[in-house]
Formats: structure tokens, C-alpha cells, sequence
């Protein structure tokens, strides 16, 4: 086989994106992970808007409404609405790794805010599909009392957690760094009793 040959099935191979891993799925949405290698390319799975968390930084290539192509940095913990097929490519020179939450349910029309919501909760983004939240809380402090919808919680910096119920009941609710976990809607006073501060993104679907 001639090297033009071997270089261009080469080229194509690293175009396409490796295998996402499936880690929940249920009636409202489907989450994966994924790691994209430089030029691999990855779209939505079965033609579903999605928000994308990166979980590293990187370079994506993506495309807007109207067809533009469009090259951007993104850092460790943006989270992106992606319409249905919209495609994204890692263009930078690094592993580019990410979660994407896939919505099952149609569009809503419920706006949330930062109803419910301890005050130090940063909204990153809230649409017809999703409300989307920066959560922080430093080793050995706690939170005021406060509501979730049911959410996918991803860990970027985990942390030992204790949920303070409104009957007073306490529940262990730790979560690991690179954790995809299933939350249910809960009011709750968050504590932090560990020795590492929790830096999580909360993807809560309508």
C-alpha cells in the first residue's frame, strides 16, 4: 500500500470519534462520557439536543445555526448547549475530555431561575431543556437550605458531603472527582465535612 494511501485512511480513522460511554440513562435523559483524541469528531446520539460539560480545557470546532464554522477554547467546567446534530471536533493539540447529557423530553416552556437555589449557585446557562448550575463549597463549611430538581451532578472536584434533611435526618451524599451521578430532587442543607473543597456542575432536565 502506497503512504498517500496509508496517510489519508489514516487521516479519515482520526476524524471519527471513539465510542462514548453510556453512565445513566432513564426517562429524562441520557448521559455519557467521552474523551475525544485531537481531530476526533463527536454528535449527538440519535439526533438529540444535549448540554456538553467539558472536563478539561481545550479547542473545539463547532457549527452555528446558519452553517458557520466556528473555532473556540473552552475551559474545564462550561457547559454548552448543543442543538440536535449539531457536530463538534476537537481541534486542539490535546485529549479534549467531556460529559454530554442527552434530552429525552420535548422542549418546555417553564422558566426556573435561581428559584430554589442556594445563593452561591452560579447559573451557567437555562433554557427549554435545562437549567444548568456552578456549585461550590469549601472543605468544612455548609450551605443554607435549598431545593434541586432531579439533576445529573458531575464532579470535578470532589468532596465528602452530608445532606442535612428538613426531618433532621443526615445523609452521606459524597461524590467522587470525575463522577457522573443521578441526583433526585431534594431540599437539603449541603455540608462539606471533608478535607477537600466540592466543585460540582448540576445539569437539572425539564
Amino acid at each position: 500500500m502506497k503512504l498517500p494511501l496509508l496517510l489519508g485512511l489514516a487521516l479519515a480513522s482520526s476524524a471519527l470519534a471513539a465510542a462514548p460511554v453510556e453512565v445513566i440513562r432513564n426517562e429524562k435523559i441520557v448521559a455519557y462520557s467521552e474523551t475525544l483524541q485531537p481531530a476526533e469528531s463527536d454528535t449527538t446520539s440519535g439526533g438529540r439536543p444535549n448540554v456538553t460539560v467539558y472536563v478539561s480545557d481545550g479547542v473545539v470546532e463547532t457549527r452555528t445555526s446558519d452553517g458557520r464554522q466556528v473555532t473556540e477554547a473552552v475551559k474545564r467546567g462550561e457547559a454548552v448547549y448543543r442543538r440536535a446534530n449539531e457536530p463538534l471536533r476537537n481541534a486542539g493539540p490535546t485529549e479534549l475530555r467531556l460529559v454530554r447529557i442527552d434530552f429525552l423530553g420535548a422542549e418546555s416552556k417553564a422558566v426556573w431561575g435561581k428559584g430554589g437555589l442556594a445563593p452561591d449557585y452560579r447559573m451557567l446557562l437555562e433554557n427549554g431543556h435545562a437549567r444548568v448550575y456552578d456549585i461550590r463549597i469549601a472543605a468544612g463549611t455548609s450551605e443554607p437550605q435549598h431545593t434541586h430538581q432531579d439533576r445529573v451532578v458531575i464532579g470535578l472536584s470532589g468532596a465528602q458531603l452530608k445532606h442535612l434533611l428538613p426531618d433532621g435526618q443526615t445523609v452521606d451524599s459524597n461524590l467522587k472527582t470525575g463522577e457522573v451521578a443521578w441526583r433526585r430532587g431534594q431540599t437539603h442543607i449541603g455540608q462539606n465535612v471533608g478535607k477537600t473543597d466540592l466543585w460540582a456542575i448540576a445539569v437539572e432536565p425539564k
